[in-house]
């Protein structure tokens, strides 16, 4: 039975080990020719632990999920977010063997997106990237990324997306969702199709917005993508810009106290003003707030069963505006050496908001005013990102051996501020979905200029046609200098830089379907160009201190695998052995949303070790199973010592935080062309959020459903889908994200999130 995969299949396809241009082309040759047989694809070609899997999969989860679901199910990836989208930033967390999303590295069409963190300094989230429907493919590397991916901080592996292409006939996708919390998402695309010089492209649009499960508030986004392909010879000139804004209200940061205590269900004041404002002043009576009284008729006891201000808030939100995009030259010299070329540009415009009962706003007690007089004010960490780069590279093809060689240059512009903004006592005067303006105070402002440098090299030598070696080095130099706009003084310039990081492999086919591989890499990660983490988070007496005494982080990894393809089985399994070095910790004081500052200082390494396998078993007409399973065992391998040699945390031999040690994946399908439907199934054990493993949070089991019928039979039928999709089906309670607000040393930390309850969501889909 033919698998339509575009339409929204059962599993999509997954490629172990190809490389992305085979994965691509082949991707590319099944849609073309309408032949996708298989819903999974073993393919050979990489000496590394390496899956790809079809954007058509993504089209299984709800409309509007984070391209991050695409590779949830793959071995050893543990994905949190307290939505059942994966998209809310605030929560959003994705780790592979251990290492945090900081420690990754993540690309779009060749396109840096930087680290994914929340206060991205260099990039963006790739759920604001491009929509979903837009995703062509996403490449999981779990232990090393090709050499020429552009990324500063891909010490455990990256993840690469690439956009669909343009179709080669006109059409029309229309796409209408509803769901719990009044969820409600569109989405339309035109595509030209071929047009008289060969070129094609299409313009999307998208709009969704979701009320928070619990709470008050809204998540919402809106994106326009838009994608162009000129052929030109045997070579294309590609251009593609996406724009995106996104608004969400947050949730309330809770601790394992405040659970017991209040419950899954709390989160923070709003639409409830008069309580905030209540609860403020109470903290001003107590001197919990730092806040000199005005009103000390509100008394010191705080109502019901609240103890502190930082029990709730009157509400939080993010807000960013991006824009971004990239023109590529891939072109064939000669039918020995093919060189691609893409140059980048990127801006955003972001504000993280939080109502605080720390600041008042300036005219607060004083006698006589009526506006801007609350004992609350809106603090906001914002942010501009502007950078430009070139990434490019050839493949020359000489007998056995393919040469790879490329660079990659780019330059960013990074603006952070922190500003307080007045609030009105009577009633919420401002809208915490808007950017913010008017600020009342701006305790800080700095500019970082960030130069990144990258060179490589490669030689993928086939000794016979069983055996092909590969070994390769690249180089990398990331310079960042930080100068103050307004508050203290954070002045400076830091070097990350290594010269030679090697990469070596060798893959050996035992059988025509049963391959051997093995690799040994190295990898860097640069420093943080930021006021909010990093070198620069600190006084500029601690960079002093610290800027040439810092190491950049480094890894070793090693892993190797066998591949094993049968007619209706496909699978793999991998051993890995990672050495990280030069980690980095920052102390800071006080509670995680204060954000004050943090020395930061190098305090020895870590040691992962563990196995994974996946694999897809087609074991009947319509119907197949995937499975994955990865046992992680990754430590601390000393204490963790301050720059003076004072023990902070005892960690030596204690389980990295975030960490599972088991991580079990599985998805049973079904498609017959018309009906078609997903089960889904995921386990991880208990997490630590303390450093000192004191703290964690226990094992979550979670299942997800999706069904679907694709109509025929008539002009108005064709091409019509419906789709129904439950996730947490069994409505499991559980903690999602457990570093909010980052970790703990020790004890008790208001830094979990909550998962989402069960949410229902139904799709229409129509092609024209």
């Amino acid at each position: 039975m033919k698998r339509h995969l575009l339409a929204g299949a059962a599993l999509g396809v997954i490629l172990f080990g190809w490389t992305n241009a085979m994965a691509a082309e082949a991707a590319a040759d099944a849609v073309e020719t309408g032949a996708v047989e298989e819903l999974v694809v073993f393919g050979r070609g990489e000496a590394r632990q390496v899956q790809t899997v079809d954007g058509s999969d993504l089209q299984l989860e709800v409309a509007g999920a984070s391209p991050l679901k695409m590779v949830e199910k793959l071995p050893n990836v543990n994905l949190q977010s307290a939505d059942p989208f994966g998209a809310y930033e605030w929560s959003s967390r994705i780790s592979i063997r251990g290492f945090d999303r900081n420690r990754l590295g993540f690309t779009l069409d060749d396109v840096p997106l930087g680290d994914m963190t929340y206060g991205n300094h260099n990039g963006l989230h790739i759920s604001r990237a491009i929509a979903g429907e837009n995703v062509g493919q996403a490449t999981l590397a779990q232990g090393a990324g090709a050499l020429g991916v552009a990324s500063v901080s891909d010490l455990g592996g990256s993840l690469q997306f690439r956009s669909r292409d343009p179709s080669a006939e006109f059409a029309v996708l229309a796409a209408a969702t509803a769901g719990s919390n009044d969820t409600y998402r569109g989405f339309v695309r035109l595509d030209s199709g071929e047009l008289a010089s060969g070129a094609r492209g299409y313009l999307s649009y998208s709009y969704n917005t979701a009320g928070k499960w619990k709470g008050d508030g809204t998540q919402r986004q809106t994106q326009v993508n838009f994608k162009a392909v000129q052929p030109i010879g045997e070579g294309s000139l590609t251009g593609w810009v996406n724009w995106s804004t996104r608004q969400e209200n947050d949730y309330q940061d809770l601790s394992l106290e405040m659970i017991s205590r209040l419950g899954l269900s709390w989160d923070n004041f709003a639409p409830n003003y008069a309580g905030a404002i209540q609860v403020a002043e109470i903290g001003n009576n107590r001197g919990d707030t730092g806040v000199t009284p005005r009103f000390p008729a509100y008394g010191t006891v705080y109502p019901g069963k609240i103890v502190s201000p930082d029990d709730a808030y009157y509400d939080a939100s993010g807000l960013r505006d991006d824009l971004i995009g990239a023109v590529t030259l891939d072109m064939p010299i000669t039918e020995a050496l093919r060189v691609k070329a893409t140059a980048y540009g990127h801006t955003n415009e972001g504000q993280g908001l939080w109502v605080t009962p720390y600041v008042p706003s300036p005219n607060y007690g004083v006698a006589g005013a009526t506006t801007n007089d609350s004992p609350l004010s809106i603090r906001t960490t914002e942010y501009d990102i502007n950078r430009r780069g070139l990434v490019a590279g050839a493949t020359l093809t000489l007998g056995g051996h393919e040469i790879e060689g490329g660079f990659w240059y780019e330059d960013n512009d990074f603006t952070q501020a922190r500003r307080f903004y007045a609030l009105n006592r009577s009633a919420f005067s401002r809208d915490m979905l808007e950017m913010q303006s008017g600020a009342f105070r701006t305790d800080w402002e700095y500019d970082f200029k960030t130069t990144t440098r990258k060179f490589y090299l490669s030689d993928t030598w086939s000794i016979s046609g069983a055996l092909a070696v590969n070994f390769g080095f690249k180089s990398l130099s990331v310079e960042n200098e930080a100068t103050t706009v307004v508050g203290a003084n954070k002045t400076g310039t830091i070097k990350a830089e290594e010269n030679f990081l090697p990469q070596i492999g060798v893959r050996y086919d035992l059988t025509p379907d049963s391959q051997f591989f093995a690799g040994y890499s190295e990898n860097m990660r640069a420093f943080a160009s930021s006021g909010t983490s990093g070198p620069f988070s600190t006084t500029q007496a601690g960079f002093n201190a610290i800027k040439d005494k810092l190491k950049p982080e480094l890894s070793q990894t090693f892993e190797a695998g066998w591949r094993y393809k049968t007619p209706d089985f496909q699978g793999v399994i991998a051993l890995y052995h990672v050495q990280f070095k030069n980690r980095l910790f920052g102390v800071a004081v006080g509670s995680g949303i204060q954000g004050n500052p943090a020395v930061l200082s190098n305090v020895g390494g870590v040691t992962a070790k563990g196995f994974e396998a996946a694999g897809d078993w087609n074991f009947a007409p319509d119907w197949s199973l995937f499975a994955s399973y990865a046992y992680n065992d990754s430590t601390y391998d000393e204490d963790t010592r301050d720059g003076n040699g004072v023990i902070v945390a005892r960690t030596a031999g204690k389980t990295t935080v975030d960490t599972p040690e088991n991580l079990f994946k599985a998805e049973l399908n079904y498609d017959n062309g018309s009906l078609f439907g997903k089960f889904g199934l995921s386990y991880l054990s208990e997490r630590f959020f303390t450093y000192e493993n004191d703290r964690g949070v226990p094992s979550q089991t979670l299942a997800e459903l999706t069904l679907g019928y694709r109509f025929s039979g008539s002009p108005m039928l064709e091409g019509l889908e419906l789709q129904l999709n439950v996730s947490n089906l069994f409505d499991e309670a559980y903690i999602s994200t457990i570093d909010s607000n980052g970790f703990a040393i020790r004890g008790d930390s208001q830094t979990l999130l909550a998962g989402a309850p069960r949410q229902v969501f139904v799709t229409v889909r129509k092609t024209f």
